[in-house]
């Protein structure tokens, strides 16, 4: 396994995005996570929130449970910090985890930040934002290409940091790992400025995980020249 990381300011006053991982035995845990809120707060809400995932994985010896954990009580936690701290309508943010343990992963979200899955260089799934335009897909009122200009697609449905009616983050089932198999988890700073197409390509053309980041790294720095460009942040890993 290797792996790479990058996470940029943009345009920001600050960079609100957090990106996270640590290995422990034969296990690994990334985790990214997209700050909501302004005024610092969403800052605060993505580095507490990763920060707790690191804490948690470090403390169990078995992960059965860990991203369910990993969400539920860092919920809890962060609503805390949002009465201690005077904060109700800040402080809120996205996450997104991978959890590889041995040959086998796993892996959550909740809100718009993503985690593509490749296989042989193709993509074989992603995880669906939490977002008015994803819905608007699913209802088959716009097209999956439509997501990325589409005048809400920054309207969350469930974030870390709302209250939850009921379990609103969302876990994969596990899988075993095989050869030739790559994850990429991106804030919407990065995907909204690179298709699936040119992920597919740039892993294509590679020479390594880096290589990989960096070039679609420069595909979004391109595509978004001119414009307020968000904060945006990438995990890059591989299985060879």
């Amino acid at each position: 396994m290797t792996y790479a990381m990058l996470s940029r300011q943009g345009k920001r006053e600050n960079n609100e995005d957090s990106v996270r991982m640590k290995e422990k035995k034969e296990a690994s845990v990334f985790l990214l996570a997209d700050g909501l809120g302004g005024h610092g707060a969403g800052e605060i809400a993505s580095d507490k929130t990763t920060s707790y995932g690191i804490h948690l994985f470090e403390s169990v010896d078995s992960y059965e449970r860990y991203l369910k954990d990993l969400f539920e009580n860092g919920q809890k936690r962060l609503l805390n910090m949002q009465r201690e701290q005077h904060a109700l309508e800040q402080m809120k943010t996205t996450l997104v985890t991978l959890l590889i343990d041995g040959r086998d992963a796993e892996w959550g979200h909740i809100g718009d930040s993503r985690l593509y899955f490749f296989v042989g260089g193709h993509i074989r799934q992603r995880t669906l934002d939490h977002s008015v335009p994803q819905m608007l897909v699913k209802s088959g009122e716009i097209s999956e290409n439509d997501i990325r200009t589409h005048p809400d697609r920054n309207r969350l449905l469930r974030v870390m940091g709302s209250e939850w009616n009921r379990n609103s983050y969302e876990l994969s089932r596990r899988i075993t790992l095989t050869k030739d198999v790559s994850f990429l988890l991106c804030s919407d700073g990065f995907w909204e400025y690179i298709v699936e197409e040119w992920m597919e390509n740039t892993l294509q053309n590679a020479k390594s995980v880096a290589h990989w980041l960096n070039m679609m790294e420069r595909i979004v720095v391109e595509n978004g020249r001119g414009r307020y460009m968000d904060n945006f942040s990438a995990i890059g890993v591989w299985i060879r």
